[in-house]
């Protein structure tokens, strides 16, 4: 008897959710419950009559929260209401997703887009990158220079982080990258990591040397001072 309640359950209708839509459910800004309820009608039709018992039933919440989600769904543009004339020429309420269509062809345009920009990102070239970062032109000279680099074997990572550091130092030339990429070859510092490790370990002796300094100070000489 158990099992066939439960072949049952298994056997009524179920609602599917694209995992497209489940992933931009942030960008619907609703609670997910709303979020929920909408899939759950979009599962119906495009457009059907408004029944707000059989949507109660079916979606096993009462019909005030019913009412709530539909107005909250209506407001923040992704149903839309509508009233017509059935077969019978009676008056009824309907309910339409087009909107909520239109919004997932807009996001779907903007993944498009912001996918192609990080399509275009990923095709800049090395000399590219580093020409964003100066915010100017790199001369066909720097770019025998960067060249070189490749040549040694300087990794684009190691370029790149060395790149980001002469930027954040507020200097613009390669003499300065070309310094700091040596600097790490003579460390032997091949991977971000390493260098991360690096830095590290030299703000750590930076601490203890600070340290050292404080347990050094004569504080009866300054106070004879005084």
């Amino acid at each position: 008897m158990k099992t066939e309640k439960i072949m049952n359950i298994f056997k009524s209708r179920s609602f599917v959710v694209p995992l497209y839509v489940f992933q931009l459910r942030e960008k619907f800004s609703l609670p997910f419950e709303e979020f929920l309820f909408l899939i759950y009608l979009s599962n119906i039709k495009e457009q059907f009559v408004f029944d707000p018992s059989k949507l109660s039933n079916e979606f096993g919440i009462s019909l005030n929260d019913v009412m709530i989600y539909i107005d909250h769904l209506v407001e923040k543009g992704f149903l839309e209401m509508t009233v017509s004339k059935n077969e019978k020429g009676i008056m009824e309420e309907y309910l339409s997703l087009r909107l909520f269509y239109e919004k997932l062809s807009q996001f779907l345009i903007e993944d498009m887009v912001d996918s192609e920009k990080i399509q275009n990102q990923e095709k800049k070239t090395i000399y590219d990158q580093i020409s964003d970062g100066f915010a100017r032109p790199i001369s066909s000279i720097e770019r025998e220079i960067i060249s070189s680099w490749v040549e040694n074997g300087f990794s684009e990572e190691l370029i790149l982080a060395a790149l980001k550091e002469t930027v954040f130092n507020g200097i613009s030339n390669l003499r300065y990258m070309d310094k700091i990429l040596h600097t790490w070859n003579k460390k032997g510092l091949k991977t971000l990591e390493d260098i991360q490790v690096d830095k590290e370990k030299y703000q750590k002796e930076q601490r203890q040397k600070e340290k050292l300094e404080l347990f050094d100070y004569d504080w009866f000489e300054d106070e004879e001072n005084e």
